[in-house]
């Protein structure tokens, strides 16, 4: 018998699925975080199972240890070696204001101070050409200084390194010679090889800043998997949606930043071709936080850049929005009116109702109090006090001169209105309006909201997986591996050379089937796909455009060919396009795919179908009768009217009054809620 693993490490629970390669069942749990070694967490997971560990033929999990590490500005003592002149860089960082109406906006304050920035002599011009050779001797000095003043990490920024890496590379082996293993050296053009120098510095500094943190994680991981007896390599996903083996996420620890959330993306992926739905919304509600993610034309929405935490990346990541709110988010008073999160209880104390000292009210606390919460198969049998969520609600309900169940209402009602704000604000920046989706429901919480937050942005159907508070390590058993590459590429559309443009697009290509071999991917196995940034001739900013193997990229004619696509995907962002305007290259992406065993989708139906029962339940104030059903009751072809409450281990699904539910026959719960009239688009 073998086994294949997936774990999501939350910041509440730990999420597992576990396929049975012998009787292709899948089965999915929760076990809570252990903040303070997340490693033995894994472990404690893994024996929660009964597992044999020799019998485990794969291991992929998402870790949130980087992410952690920049939150909670915990992460390594970094110091910025650049070229002579620009140490500033970094400090001043952009000009540019996010939140223009907000009169508290303050920058984000760096990770890395001002006195630690050491600047060496050697420069090259804006061809890449060198103009000075670099000075070595000061690079020598610089590692004398980090020996002496404690730096964990050095982040190697020198100017058009994208162009030509000779410097740092010289500078990378001078100082891990002097330095050893003890501090780990970044050097910017592996991490971002490309211009724009504040952000590719950003990129740099925050792998260094991340880095440290999970390369101690990843070694107790591997550590602890021989001590067991477990040989199989650790894969971890990737914050692009793909997966790589623990050796090249401890070489590059910055891709794992957003591993565990984009789990539930490529769950989303593998739903949307499963379903037949090309465009879905996923939204991840557990017990810390809200993520957003969406899936067009059965494709991850992946950005080639991004942020975190106010500091751009320069690496393909899923496009994510996360706000703090979900079952743990506290509520509280603030002056007359009420709020709700990001604050969260976390998995220790927890809410109230977890009986492990939490006293304050959260948004669990809130649909305990509803009702809307079955405390005998919580969260795989967690045994839950309805009585301490009771009181910690009547506690706040009392500052704010309310009834109990009012204010329970009131804190769900709250916290649906913010996570609605979230969808809104990444179908905007695609130009889509959210009821031209259906909504994707997981995590533990997710679907207890989904259709409450589905009415309040127009869209009229919610689906619910199976597993979904463990869905995004389901999507990590449906993940490829994945490798990217970026190479800067600067040409006028009329100046544009076919000959080079397929000479860099064959050494990438090369490049990215290399990496995938070294990931232990079959020849078979491996695909490429190309892109490449364009923009028009006077703008700033670039939108990447997929290069096809049917392209004619050796020919003239592959201009006017890339130039509709770009103009069709300009007009879908930005509702308008100039055809005919003249158009630049930027920068060539190329992408290799590795695919891996997958579980069956369908496989490991519960034979046991309990009966269902009825007990009332507060809806819109009002406590009504409510069906109360496990979902192993349900099989497929099976229909349900609300109000309804479906339960399972891993989460608890809300269906509303006045909505329907059916189980499709590959066992997701497909909630049909009817369109409000105001919410609906004008036919005209």
């Amino acid at each position: 018998m073998t086994y294949r693993v997936a774990m999501d490490i939350g910041g509440t629970f730990t999420d597992v699925v576990v396929h049975d390669g012998a009787g292709q069942r899948l089965r999915a749990g929760k076990v809570l975080t252990t903040p303070d070694d997340l490693a033995r967490g894994v472990f404690g997971a893994l024996e929660a199972f009964d597992l044999p560990f020799a019998e485990i033929e794969f291991f992929v999990h998402g870790t949130t240890q980087g992410l952690n590490a920049l939150l909670e500005r915990r992460g390594a003592k970094v110091l910025i070696l650049t070229t002579q002149g620009i140490g500033d860089v970094y400090r001043i960082a952009r000009g540019n204001r996010n939140r223009l109406f907000d009169l508290h906006y303050r920058k984000p304050v760096p990770l890395v101070g001002p006195d630690a920035v050491a600047e060496v002599a050697g420069r090259l011009d804006a061809t890449g050409a060198e103009r000075e050779p670099l000075d070595e001797d000061a690079v020598r000095l610089v590692a004398k200084r980090v020996r002496e003043e404690g730096f964990e990490a050095v982040a190697v920024c020198f100017l058009f390194s994208y162009l030509d890496s000779g410097h740092e590379r010289r500078a990378g082996e001078i100082l891990r010679a002097e330095l050893g293993d003890e501090v780990l050296v970044v050097l910017s053009h592996e991490v971002a090889p490309e211009w724009r120098e504040y952000e590719r510095t950003s990129t740099a500094v925050l792998e260094a800043y991340t880095g440290p943190s999970v390369h101690r994680y990843l070694d107790r991981i591997e550590g602890r998997f021989t001590e067991k007896g477990l040989h199989v390599p650790v894969h971890v996903m990737q914050s692009s949606g793909g997966l790589v083996n623990a050796g090249f996420a401890r070489r590059h620890p910055l891709q794992t930043l957003l591993s565990g959330p984009v789990g539930g993306t490529m769950g989303g992926v593998a739903a949307a071709k499963l379903l037949g739905r090309p465009d879905l919304i996923c939204v991840d509600m557990g017990g810390t936080s809200f993520d957003v993610s969406l899936v067009l034309d059965s494709a991850a929405d992946v950005s080639p850049d991004g942020e975190a935490e106010g500091f751009p990346l320069l690496m393909p990541l899923v496009n994510l929005h996360t706000i703090g709110a979900g079952g743990g988010s506290l509520a509280y008073a603030e002056g007359d009116a009420l709020r709700v999160g990001p604050e969260s209880a976390g998995a220790v104390p927890g809410p109230a109702c977890y009986g492990r000292g939490g006293t304050k009210a959260t948004v669990t606390d809130a649909n305990c109090v509803l009702g809307r919460v079955d405390p005998g198969s919580f969260a795989g049998g967690m045994a839950l006090d309805l009585d301490a969520a009771h009181t910690a609600v009547a506690a706040l309900a009392g500052q704010l001169g309310l009834d109990p169940v009012e204010l329970a209402s009131g804190i769900c009602d709250v916290g649906n209105a913010k996570m609605a704000q979230a969808i809104r604000t990444l179908t905007v920046e695609h130009g889509r309006e959210p009821g031209q989706f259906a909504l994707l429901a997981f995590g533990g919480a997710g679907p207890m909201h989904a259709a409450f937050i589905a009415r309040e942005i127009g869209i009229t159907e919610v689906i619910v997986p199976r597993f979904p508070g463990a869905f995004s390590a389901w999507g990590m058993l449906e993940a490829d591996v994945r490798r990217d590459f970026t190479l800067q590429f600067f040409a006028n559309g009329t100046e544009l050379d076919p000959r080079a443009l397929r000479t860099a697009l064959d050494s990438l290509r090369d490049q990215a089937l290399e990496a995938l071999r070294d990931q232990g991917i079959p020849d078979d196995r491996r695909s490429v796909t190309h892109g490449v940034d364009m923009r028009y001739e006077s703008q700033d900013y670039t939108l990447t455009v997929p290069i096809l193997d049917t392209d004619p990229v050796d020919s003239p004619d592959f201009l006017p060919v890339v130039e509709a696509r770009f103009a069709d995907l300009h007009h879908q962002r930005y509702g308008h396009a100039t055809p005919g305007a003249p158009v630049q290259f930027v920068a060539l992406r190329t992408t290799g795919h590795g695919v891996v065993d997958r579980a069956a989708a369908t496989a490991g139906v519960a034979p046991e179908r309990p009966a269902p029962v009825t007990r009332d339940v507060v809806f819109a104030g009002k406590a009504v009768p409510t069906t109360i059903v496990a979902r192993a009751a349900l099989a497929p072809g099976s229909r349900l009217a609300g109000p309804a409450i479906v339960h399972e281990e891993t989460a608890t699904t809300v269906v509303p009054p006045d909505a329907g539910l059916a189980v499709d026959e590959h066992g997701f719960l497909i909630i049909t809620l009817e369109a409000a009239d105001h919410l609906q688009e004008n036919p005209a």
